[in-house]
């Protein structure tokens, strides 16, 4: 399996990418969609930079470490209002980071397998997908809501066995130090993104080889290095 879809060439056989805040300009609009349902269920006040710092968790437990007191009947009102919110109600803008097109096509032309690890719960990710058309674009997926949420690395491991690789023949790319620690317990290579939630010293604290500020930056890198 692993010879047919991946070039011997290469370092890295599979790119494996967190979704918002790495691929997706996404983290205006969680803040946003977390703040209007915490301000629904009626929890306590927090900043933005607060809720910035729990993107990448799966939402149970990024509601727990946000709000160590909240119920489960309150837990599950604000998974079902965060999601309404970011999917329906919330107008902050969503889209591909810049470039994001022609950097999938050069990985895909340097033959490399692309995949995502995400917090994101399955309808989540599946939504976006199918809306920004790119569904085709990644061999292999893996939520928070059908395995173990970040930074346990069962994810990584889930999409290793699938793909029949090992973890030095991966890269992990993700903006937060969820991203990077799940790689690192599995010593798994990671670079930061620096345009995500996270700030450039948390993320090299998280061993990241390397820190990009954008995708075209990201692409060189992986040219040179992968």
């Amino acid at each position: 399996m692993t010879s047919s879809i991946t070039s011997k060439m290469n370092k890295y056989k599979v790119i494996i990418f967190d979704w918002d805040g790495t691929l997706v300009d996404s983290t205006a609009r969680i803040v946003d969609s977390m703040q209007m349902a915490s301000t629904q269920v009626g929890m306590p006040r927090l900043t933005d930079h607060a809720i910035q710092q729990i993107i990448g968790l799966g939402l149970p437990e990024a509601l727990r470490k946000l709000w160590p007191e909240i119920t489960s009947i309150e837990l599950e009102e604000m998974r079902s209002l965060y999601s309404a919110n970011f999917s329906n109600h919330s107008k902050v803008h969503v889209d591909f980071f810049p470039t994001a097109h022609d950097f999938f096509e050069q990985l895909a032309s340097l033959g490399y397998v692309l995949a995502v690890a995400t917090g994101k719960t399955r309808r989540g990710l599946d939504e976006m997908l199918d809306g920004m058309s790119v569904r085709d674009i990644f061999t292999i997926t893996r939520c928070a809501d059908e395995t173990t949420s970040k930074p346990d690395p069962h994810m990584l491991e889930e999409i290793l066995t699938e793909l029949e690789l090992t973890s030095e023949q991966a890269l992990m790319v993700g903006d937060t130090s969820f991203d990077l620690d799940m790689a690192k317990a599995i010593n798994m290579d990671s670079v930061g993104m620096t345009h995500g939630a996270h700030e450039s010293d948390i993320l090299l604290a998280s061993g990241a080889k390397a820190l990009c500020h954008d995708l075209t930056e990201l692409l060189g890198w992986i040219k040179e290095n992968g």
